[in-house]
């Protein structure tokens, strides 16, 4: 296991990648939106460092990601660094993802510069302390998660006063490298369970998060949001960021919209899942995001193997094409999904901000009562009495508010567009999550 005492200093860490001369992830994500193309990365991640090392390789060989992701393995995200090393000592391949903690930071100096694109850490750590220094001390300029959506989809009983508190120390270190020149670009987990998530849950926990992260000096903040799959309540909702970030965030903080392509059940045939594929690149770019998670045809079968990931980045990439500048969706019912969004985000964010309470304390007492939750959360820290439904065209709406302060109008919005839906609960809800098979008959 790594340890504080092993790590070179914040100092130390920025010179080293000033001196590497390679761009850091915000640079990269600056020149993508000022040039007017999506941005694209991968998701990728093995236990071996011979083959993470070849991984990134080949993909930045035969797709060149904006990108590239390095997936840190379940042990290392709980903080298990001695369980990730006795599996990396018998068969690496038994690990989900990198154990970047165990590797070191000198390793994962090796696979930062094994590549031109700038790395991100993507885990799901509730405490991401040890994970977010090593990765500083590799050079890795890019790292996701917060103090909810780090926790709730993940981690059964950590309290959110930890989490927030740990994730705080992370933004804080964040702030402190800005000063010394470097720019960390912090990616939010807007995606939190990801199936059938509402728009404006997934928006409010990372306002919260930004404002938290802000407050600590946070330079660069990406708002991933996952694609729930009607092409105009997704654009609306990455519309909403850049305008969130102005109603919440102090001016000099950089916002970047993302968007998670498609994480419920995927089709099995690859045409069809390739038709999924660019059509969420396709929302991506009329949504005015900034960067894009690709998937691949293999979603439906477990992880996907190298060429499959370079295959659905190709396929993204096709979005950026002048050719599809031409495609046109309703812009008078995208203004009107991103005027109720809006509305419903004031309505979960406004009292957490108003409370007169500490923003972590406010935020940790929110989610006890109720006034902040998700759906399907694994955590007993999330009541989760909010159900979401999807309408007949495709929108997802909320059917069951739980104890959120939504006014009545927008509670009535969400149920009356679900009053068709069948009357048996867990048939609905299947029915739902299966969208995208059911659309194209599998």
């Amino acid at each position: 296991m790594t340890t504080a005492t092993e790590l070179p200093s914040l100092h130390e860490s920025v010179a080293y990648v000033r001196q590497s001369g390679k761009p850091t992830a915000a640079e990269v994500l600056r020149e993508a939106r000022t040039a007017g193309r999506l941005a694209l990365q991968p998701r990728c991640g093995v236990g071996s460092h011979p083959q993470m090392s070849t991984l990134l390789r080949d993909i930045e060989q035969h797709a060149a990601p904006d990108v590239l992701s390095v997936t840190i393995d379940a042990h290392t995200r709980l903080g298990r660094f001695d369980h990730a090393r006795s599996v990396l000592d018998r068969n690496p391949a038994d690990l989900n993802g990198y154990p970047l903690v165990t590797h070191g930071w000198r390793r994962g100096r090796e696979l930062n510069e094994a590549v031109r694109a700038p790395l991100e850490i993507r885990h799901g750590s509730p405490d991401a302390r040890v994970l977010f220094r090593t990765a500083v001390a590799a050079g890795i300029t890019s790292f996701e998660g917060g103090g909810i959506s780090y926790n709730l989809p993940y981690s059964k009983d950590v309290p959110l006063r930890r989490s927030l508190a740990a994730w705080r120390e992370v933004d804080a270190a964040c702030g402190e490298l800005a000063e010394l020149g470097l720019v960390v670009d912090r990616e939010l987990f807007g995606t939190l369970t990801a199936v059938l998530m509402p728009p404006s849950v997934s928006l409010a926990v990372s306002v919260l998060e930004a404002v938290a992260a802000a407050r600590e000096g946070v330079r660069c903040i990406s708002v991933a949001y996952p694609q729930g799959g009607h092409a105009e309540q997704d654009v609306a909702a990455l519309r909403a960021i850049p305008l969130l970030a102005a109603r919440h965030l102090p001016a000099g903080v950089e916002v970047h919209p993302v968007l998670h392509e498609f994480m419920g059940v995927y089709p099995r045939e690859r045409a069809h899942a390739e038709d999924l594929i660019l059509y969420g690149a396709l929302v991506a770019r009329y949504g005015g995001a900034t960067k894009l998670i690709t998937k691949t045809y293999q979603e439906a079968y477990g992880i996907p193997d190298t060429r499959a990931i370079i295959d659905g980045l190709h396929l993204a990439a096709r979005a950026n094409s002048p050719l599809l500048a031409g495609w046109r969706l309703d812009e008078a019912r995208i203004a009107e999904e991103l005027e109720w969004i809006l509305a419903e985000v004031d309505a979960l964010v406004t009292p957490v901000l108003d409370s007169g309470l500490g923003l972590y304390d406010a935020i940790a007492a929110a989610f006890a009562d109720g006034t902040l939750d998700i759906p399907f959360s694994a955590s007993r820290h999330a009541r989760s009495a909010v159900i979401p439904g999807r309408a007949e065209d495709g929108a997802i709406r909320i059917l069951s508010a739980g104890a959120l302060p939504l006014p009545r109008a927008l509670r009535d919005r969400n149920t009356d567009a679900l009053r068709t839906r069948p009357t048996d609960l867990y048939e609905a809800l299947t029915k739902d999550i299966d969208h995208f098979p059911r659309l194209f008959g599998e």
